[in-house]
């Protein structure tokens, strides 16, 4: 089933959400939204009743989600809809799949929590997805999540969350100095969290002191594979958010980094270098435990 949205009103719905609601008298066959290009300012929510869904863009660039609600905004209730409630695009399906797409929290910078996307799905894919905001960007609640040719940019632990997430030859873009990229939560006894292959790190003019990561929950797990880092990146790399417990229990790992924010020795000594041998079994099967997101 194929059914399409347009903002200028040449397709099936304008409100991509319309499209979304349409979909629970569908049955639970895949369905493709497709997208034209155009901005869409609405909140969007997958709900978790949703069958599997791609939502596919024409043009990332030119096809862009947005919403400005950030943790201090009131909700319906008149409270505060915090961190959890502010996210822009919200996926509670079990299966789910972007591209090609724009997601932006507009909140803007100094505005506290403002969640671009919110992915706790059971299985979601980001294919050439851009996702933008500035604190708390993308929220990985759960699941396991696979993000490929993404550009996420944030300033303060904007990829956090508990989710198993692979992000392969993504752009992570740090928007300001002293800012931190991750803020895993990864469950005790989970083998991996956040795992960074062929990536690389950019950065704003003068940004610099940029954490790779900053354990929210004691077993954070994070792995930066042959990653390129610019400057922006601190020395020491990694940070234990003032909770020194947490080193002996955070498992941050990196190998081959390279570029001027990849001084291996300068590192924290509780954070490893790994061998080829450890590296090598971060195989993007053997992460999603048997599951391949290519054709997903």
């Amino acid at each position: 089933m194929v059914i399409t949205v347009s903002a200028q009103g040449d397709a099936d719905y304008i409100r991509l959400q319309d499209a979304i609601d349409s979909l629970a008298t569908a049955g639970g066959a895949p369905v493709t939204i497709r997208i034209k290009p155009g901005v869409y300012e609405e909140k969007i929510t997958i709900p978790a009743a949703a069958p599997p869904i791609l939502l596919l863009g024409e043009d990332r660039d030119r096809t862009i989600l947005t919403w400005s609600d950030n943790a201090h905004t009131l909700g319906a209730d008149g409270q505060p809809l915090g961190t959890f409630r502010s996210g822009t695009l919200n996926v509670l399906a079990e299966s789910f799949t972007a591209e090609n797409v724009t997601i932006r929290n507009a909140s803007g910078p100094g505005t506290g929590q403002a969640v671009a996307a919110f992915v706790d799905a059971g299985r979601a894919v980001f294919r050439n997805a851009a996702l933008l905001g500035d604190q708390d960007t993308l929220y990985t609640g759960q699941g396991l999540q696979y993000y490929n040719d993404c550009y996420i940019e944030g300033d303060v632990d904007y990829i956090f969350g508990a989710a198993t997430a692979v992000f392969d030859r993504c752009t992570l873009h740090n928007k300001r100095s002293r800012g931190y990229i991750t803020a895993a939560s990864t469950p005790e006894g989970t083998r991996f969290g956040y795992v960074f292959l062929d990536c690389k790190i950019t950065s704003g003019e003068g940004v610099r002191d940029v954490y790779l990561g900053r354990p929210w929950r004691p077993y954070a797990h994070v792995a930066f594979i042959r990653t390129v880092m610019d400057g922006s990146v601190a020395a020491e790399g990694w940070h234990n958010w003032g909770q020194p417990d947490r080193e002996e229990t955070s498992r941050y790992e990196e190998f081959a980094s390279s570029g001027s924010g990849a001084d291996a020795a300068a590192r924290v000594a509780w954070s490893r270098q790994l061998s080829a041998a450890e590296a090598a079994d971060y195989r993007i099967i053997e992460i999603f435990r048997g599951w391949h997101p290519e054709g997903y």
